[in-house]
């Protein structure tokens, strides 16, 4: 579907008329130094330049004009602590077309952060963008770089856009647009119609609310091929129910539906690169809401599996969605799943904001998982399903109950609560994400953040290719 460059780079043809940016670092300083015009290298010797990591200066010609700019990376012998330093050069080179001059360490990776580092998010308030562009390193995929970028993307704004402009509805209309552009079916089971399809527990999260929950499903490519799953937590707004969260807790609870919203980011890749697989799509959305129509701790209700599940606490009700979602999932025995969402509080105490926890029994496909997140730098840490656990969900009244019995490991026993919902997969995999910058860093902005999705594409790309 991609047929031309996004917007943050230059063509090939763009290169002749496009200003140096000097890569250097402590080792290749000296050499670049020696190699600039003698005005450049004067100035940037009367400014002190150093050659330290996220350092940039821009070079005068001889008639006053802008003719290049150095930028400081980590010795190729130190392992980055920022790869996607090179994000920085978005909002400090002025307009124009730009190219690296000498080499940075990681070509694809440093295009991919320049990229990135454009994103303005301006639904509500326009931000003066400046048209810089980057000519693309030779050997870096144009189109792998555009859909990655295209992607990320999509999941800031899904993420960024406050609830009453991203309700469930509203959802429906990003997977539907998504779908019909690349020719998948689509349907979406709405309201009261949720209890004669057998999703009661996206009914009971949703049904308190004045907008409708619904299920959310598309599918996608040939029926022969491998068929894979994802499926995404669409919580629009998180009130806590009748668990009521403070008010503190609610700020940002617009970025509960982050799962929907990389699943989508996620299945847009897939689809514009022409994975070989069947892919299906299955997105919960709902809206926790308080009313007399809210349900109650202690009530117990049918999953689609046939567990009864005893609700323990109101403001669990992304893994209560889930189940349902995982248990449709399951019924045409994938070869793979994965769900998304930003569920636990535990997981961001475990781990903080930049690493979401994975969950997964298939030990091959977390060693795999690693080592394209490693080379993709969209990192995740890997957690155990430890299932002696599971005794922390027990209930004396139904199958299980939806939260643990005390506080502890409350990401794990998350997670073991899905995994009996999972069905006949052959492989499943839960990721428990925060999808969220809390502060802005060089290519990725203070906001709605795409984690773990370009390891993931890696990942398919090499299992299904």
């Amino acid at each position: 579907m991609i047929d031309k460059l996004h917007a943050a780079f230059a063509p090939p043809s763009a290169w002749g008329g496009a200003l140096p940016i000097w890569c250097v670092d402590a080792d290749s300083w000296a050499a670049i130094r020696g190699g600039l015009p003698p005005a450049a290298r004067g100035f940037a010797d009367v400014a002190g330049f150093k050659p330290e990591a996220g350092n940039a200066l821009l070079l005068p010609g001889g008639n006053g004009a802008v003719a290049g700019a150095l930028f400081a990376f980590d010795k190729p012998s130190v392992r980055p602590r920022n790869p996607f330093l090179a994000g920085k050069l978005a909002g400090i080179l002025p307009a124009g077309d730009w190219r690296f001059a000498s080499p940075p360490p990681d070509p694809r990776l440093a295009a991919l952060a320049f990229g990135l580092g454009q994103y303005r998010f301006t639904r509500y308030r326009k931000s003066e963008a400046k048209d810089v562009r980057l000519v693309l390193p030779d050997g870096v995929d144009g189109a792998e770089l555009t859909r990655t970028i295209d992607a990320v993307f999509l999941v800031r704004d899904l993420v960024n856009t406050p609830s009453n402009d991203c309700g469930p509805a509203d959802i429906e209309a990003a997977a539907r647009a998504i779908a019909e552009r690349f020719g998948a079916s689509f349907r979406a089971v709405v309201g009261d119609d949720l209890l004669g399809e057998n999703f009661s527990l996206v009914h009971a999260v949703g049904r308190a609310s004045a907008r409708a929950p619904r299920l959310i499903e598309f599918t996608w490519g040939d029926a022969k091929h491998p068929r894979v799953t994802l499926v995404g937590k669409g919580v629009c707004f998180d009130t806590g129910g009748l668990d009521i969260k403070p008010s503190s807790g609610m700020l940002l609870m617009k970025k509960d539906m982050g799962g929907a919203a990389h699943a989508l980011g996620l299945a847009q890749m897939i689809m514009d690169a022409k994975l070989p697989v069947r892919l299906q799509v299955v997105i919960p959305a709902v809206e926790n809401a308080i009313s007399g129509e809210a349900f109650r701790p202690g009530d117990i209700f049918k999953s689609r599996k046939g567990d009864t599940v005893e609700i323990g606490n109101t403001d669990a009700e992304g893994r209560l969605i889930l189940a349902d979602a995982l248990a449709l999932a399951g019924e045409n025995e994938p070869d793979l799943i994965v769900d998304f969402a930003t569920l636990t509080g535990s997981a961001r105490v475990a781990l903080g904001p930049e690493l979401p926890a994975a969950f997964t029994d298939d030990d091959d496909l977390a060693i795999a998982f690693a080592r394209h997140a490693d080379a993709e730098a969209d990192p995740h840490w890997r957690l155990p399903l430890w299932r002696p656990y599971q005794s922390m969900l027990e209930s004396k009244v139904a199958d299980t109950n939806n939260v643990s019995s005390g506080s502890f490991a409350g990401a794990i026993t998350a997670a073991l609560f899905l995994s009996r919902f999972v069905g006949r997969a052959k492989s499943w995999l839960h990721l428990d994400l925060f999808a969220w910058n809390p502060s802005a860093r060089p290519g990725r902005p203070e906001g709605g953040e795409a984690q773990t999705i370009r390891a993931l594409f890696a990942l398919l790309a090499e299992r299904y290719r």
